[in-house]
Parts: C-alpha cells; sequence; structure tokens
C-alpha cells in the first residue's frame, strides 16, 4: 500500500469550521483578552473534568510553574518526578529554586513506579521532599489513590501533570471511575492546549483543583500577583484601586485562545473515542509481532495523546518511516540525562528502566484526523521493516 505525496506526522491539530467562526466572533467583540470567554472556557473545563475549580494560563509549562508555586515550592525545596516527560515539568520546580529528583518508571508502562518512589521516600531523613509531580505519560493514567496513599504518608503534595491525559480515567478502589483532572486526589492537575494536544488552542493550559485556597492563589499568581478583590485588600482607595501582594507573572490566556478552546472541547469526546478507536487498530494489527506496544496493561482509562511501541533497531525504523513519508517522534529523552540535569549531578546509569525505554520508544501517529487508510499505511510500513 503506497500513500504518494503524503506527510503523516505523529500528531496533528484539527481546525474546523465552528473553530474558525467562535475566532472570528471573538475578534470582532469588545475582549481579546481578560474577558467573558477566559470565565466560560474555564467553566465548561471544570464540568468536563468533574473539578470544582479552573485556572486558564498561557501554556501548560505556566500552568506548571503555577502550580508548583501554588504548593509552595521555593528555594531548597525538593520535590519528586518521573524522567520520562517533557522537560517541563521538572523545570517548573527548578523555576521556584527548588530541586528535582528523579523517580525511575514501570517499564511496562513507563509511568513512575510507585514501588520505586515507596524505597526512595523510606532511605530519605523525613521532611527530605515536599512534593511529587506524577505525569500521566503518553495518555496512560497514574493511579492517585494508591500514590495519594503514599504522600500522606510522608507529607508530600500531588501536582498531576496530565497534559498528555483530558478525558483519561482509573478506575479506583470503590469502583468509582476518577477522571484526569477532577483532584480528588492531586491537589492540582495541569493540561497543555498546545497543538498536538486533545485540546488546541495554539497555546494555552489550565490548572484544576479543588481547593479554594489554591484556586485563589493561582488566579492571582497568574496576573503579576496582584488582586481587585475587596475582600483581600489591606487598604482600599476606590474603584480603581489594587494590590501587588506577591510576585506572579503574566502568564494570561487571551480570549481567542479561550474560544477556540471551548469550541475545540465541544468535540473532546468524540475525538478521544477515535484516538481510542486507532489505538485498538494499531493493538490488533501488532499482536504477536516483534512491535511491541507500551502499557496494553493500562488501556482502560487510557488517553492517548501518544500510541508509543518499542523496537530493538528504533533508529533504523525511525529513518524507514520518514523516508515513507510518516513523521514518528520519540517522547521521550530522560530528563535526567539532558545536559543541565547532568550538570546538576545527575547521572546516565541512575535511572536504569527509563534509560533502557529510552533506547527502544518510537510514537506512531495518534490524531483523531488520521484516516483509516493512514493507519493502515502506518501499519504496513512498520511490518515492512520488522
Amino acid at each position: 500500500m503506497t500513500l504518494t505525496n503524503r506527510q503523516i506526522p505523529y500528531g496533528r491539530q484539527e481546525i474546523t469550521n465552528d473553530d474558525i467562526e467562535v475566532v472570528v466572533q471573538t475578534l470582532k467583540s469588545d475582549y481579546l483578552t481578560q474577558g467573558p470567554a477566559i470565565a466560560q472556557f474555564e467553566q465548561a473545563f471544570a464540568q468536563y473534568v468533574g473539578a470544582k475549580y479552573a485556572v486558564a494560563v498561557s501554556n501548560g509549562t505556566a500552568a506548571l510553574h503555577l502550580g508548583a508555586l501554588a504548593l509552595g515550592v521555593r528555594d531548597g525545596s525538593k520535590v519528586l518526578t518521573t524522567p520520562i516527560t517533557f522537560a517541563a515539568s521538572a523545570n517548573s520546580v527548578a523555576y521556584c529554586g527548588g530541586n528535582v529528583d528523579f523517580v525511575d518508571i514501570d517499564p511496562d508502562t513507563a509511568l513512575i513506579d510507585l514501588g520505586k518512589l515507596r524505597e526512595t521516600l523510606e532511605q530519605a531523613p523525613d521532611g527530605t521532599y515536599q512534593g511529587i509531580i506524577p505525569v500521566d505519560f503518553s495518555g496512560a493514567v497514574v493511579n492517585t489513590e494508591k500514590l495519594r496513599a503514599i504522600a500522606d504518608r510522608y507529607g508530600l503534595w500531588i501536582l498531576e501533570d496530565a497534559c498528555h491525559a483530558p478525558g483519561g480515567y482509573f478506575i479506583d478502589s470503590k469502583g468509582v471511575q476518577q477522571k484526569c483532572g477532577g483532584s480528588t486526589y492531586a491537589d492540582c492537575t495541569v493540561f497543555s492546549f498546545h497543538p498536538v494536544k486533545h485540546i488546541a488552542c495554539g497555546e494555552g493550559g489550565m490548572v484544576t483543583t479543588n481547593s479554594e485556597q489554591l484556586y485563589r492563589e493561582l488566579l492571582k499568581l497568574r496576573t503579576h500577583g496582584i488582586t481587585k478583590d475587596p475582600t483581600l485588600l489591606s487598604e482600599n482607595h476606590g474603584g480603581w484601586y489594587y494590590e501587588m501582594q506577591s510576585l506572579g507573572y503574566n502568564y494570561r490566556l487571551t480570549d481567542i485562545q479561550a474560544a477556540l478552546g471551548t469550541s475545540q472541547l465541544k468535540r473532546a469526546d468524540a475525538n478521544l473515542a477515535r484516538r481510542r478507536q486507532i489505538a485498538d487498530f494499531y493493538d490488533r494489527a501488532f499482536a504477536d509481532t516483534a512491535v511491541k506496544p507500551l502499557g496494553l496493561e493500562v488501556r482502560q482509562g487510557h488517553a492517548f495523546h501518544l500510541y508509543v511501541i518499542q523496537v530493538k533497531e528504533r533508529k533504523e525504523m525511525y529513518d524507514h518511516l520518514r523516508a515513507h513519508g510518516i513523521y514518528a517522534q520519540v517522547h521521550y529523552i530522560p530528563v535526567h540525562m539532558l545536559p543541565y540535569y547532568r550538570n546538576l549531578g545527575h547521572q546516565v546509569g541512575d535511572l536504569p528502566a527509563a534509560e533502557s525505554y529510552y533506547k527502544t520508544c518510537l510514537s506512531l501517529p495518534m490524531y483523531p484526523s488520521l484516516s483509516d487508510e493512514e493507519a493502515q499505511f502506518v501499519v504496513d510500513t512498520v511490518s515492512e521493516y520488522t
């Protein structure tokens, strides 16, 4: 099977006429930023994930940074996270002056290994770590109920990085479906609206929480640390008066992006169903082959931002696919192996499961507008090499 002159990326946004229409309406409105579209998007997203509060911000990295700040990361704080993630998960702690240590992954899922996390905490003096940033890598969901039990034992907060997993869920010990972002067990959850993610705003992010205290702190931090809320002011000179009460940032989302996000959110369930349909097709196609799909044990509730396979000759497979117009990608170089973190004392060899995973991982095309014909072409091209 051949597809002539067609490039198939690993991820792609889909912009519909409805999306374009709402953006045009916003451009014609009185507000391009700090207007009503922000609150509308926040309310719709909070309802979608089942959280009390949602705070829209300029991108997923800003969401992580503000989450870390609101949870109290400061100079000298130590936080744990996974090495198999985008660098921003760890960088958010560094932005606050804190330090990151990494916990190795479960090789079957590439999620943080809760057993190794427990071992790390048992071996450290009490109070060494302040919190943990788990990552719902590729759309597979960390069981935050189990993680919460560990966190409570050692006095840690949980900042869940669910940038890969809107719509994803796990089933808790009571048989209840726990959606990513509902923050039943996490203190805060963060999302990204980069074009290759489930919801595309160009750039954008969201922090969800069930804590009113954290919610109010996040609102303040995203706008320079400034508030006009009369109940929070130390004094009041009149309707114009505001106070900068802490050092915050300009991490606001525009109404243009928020309107696009709200429109995209209306298709979230349908697009997630299509992602799962494509994943099921890949799973069946690669059964009993040399290609090993990642995370077959955690398919229930998987949001499939990525579809990751593991192959022994990864570089050769990568080049073979590109030669046929299929732009697979590698997710990720383990964060502790990046030069910045090596210069902080982390070393290759520290996290063998993550390093072994990196040598074989490859993300195949996965997005809702991927056609059946294109998916078949991907499978055929992979099979040609193996």
